[in-house]
């Protein structure tokens, strides 16, 4: 094993894996904002909403992301929407995490008792009352393992932005070895900085939810 290659090409790394911390936390954010959308829709009492809510979530978690990153990328310029491979990335990432994300929300607010939310009402909450004071605080300790998975997930599954040239982590591990023909030490080094960043996101889980559980 080459310790002296993995060495010099250590700080292009870690330039990398700020890459792939910067997109994964932009596409958390999208897809956090799109999946809130997303099960307020499925749960909404108007049957388009629904409809709307389920034919995303369908979609996005039926079809390979890589695939949707293609479409997005490669396929956008036919309908007129030119992205940068960066933005098409966030926006590809974030779109196929907030199907996932939306069905953890929606099973998080179906898991709250029910004669809960009718007792605030009968007192005179209104829906959005019920649902910020009684419903939401007692849902947000159930979603954080389910939406700490999906981060998860999401990190690792940035490693598919390479394929459309973002010079992420896997990007900058596939120029190394095109010159240096050492794979082994190469993605050794990528596999580690992931594991990294990995371990920091179940770090933060663990703490959110340990809060969560003191409340």
């Amino acid at each position: 094993m080459d310790f002296a290659l993995m060495q010099r090409v250590f700080p292009f790394f870690v330039e990398a894996a700020l890459v792939t911390v910067e997109i994964s936390a932009l596409a958390l954010a999208l897809g956090l904002l799109v999946a809130a959308l997303a099960a307020a829709a499925k749960l909404s009492r108007s049957r388009l909403l629904r409809v709307i809510g389920t034919v995303y979530v369908s979609v996005f978690r039926g079809t390979p992301c890589l695939i949707q990153l293609f479409v997005l990328y490669f396929g956008g310029p036919q309908i007129g929407i030119n992205l940068e491979p960066f933005a098409a990335g966030v926006i590809g990432l974030g779109l196929n995490i907030g199907a996932y994300m939306a069905e953890s929300i929606r099973g998080a607010l179906l898991s709250v008792d029910r004669g809960q939310a009718e007792a605030a009402r009968s007192i005179g909450f209104s829906r959005f009352q019920t649902l910020r004071k009684v419903v939401l605080p007692q849902a947000a300790r159930l979603m954080i393992r389910p939406l700490g998975v999906n981060t998860v997930a999401l990190v690792k599954g940035s490693a598919l932005v390479s394929t459309i040239s973002v010079v992420e982590l896997t990007y900058t591990a596939q120029r190394f070895i095109g010159s240096t023909y050492k794979p082994f030490e190469i993605f050794g080094v990528a596999a580690l900085l992931y594991m990294v960043v990995v371990y920091v996101v179940a770090k933060v889980v663990d703490l959110l939810d340990r809060r969560f559980a003191i409340v």
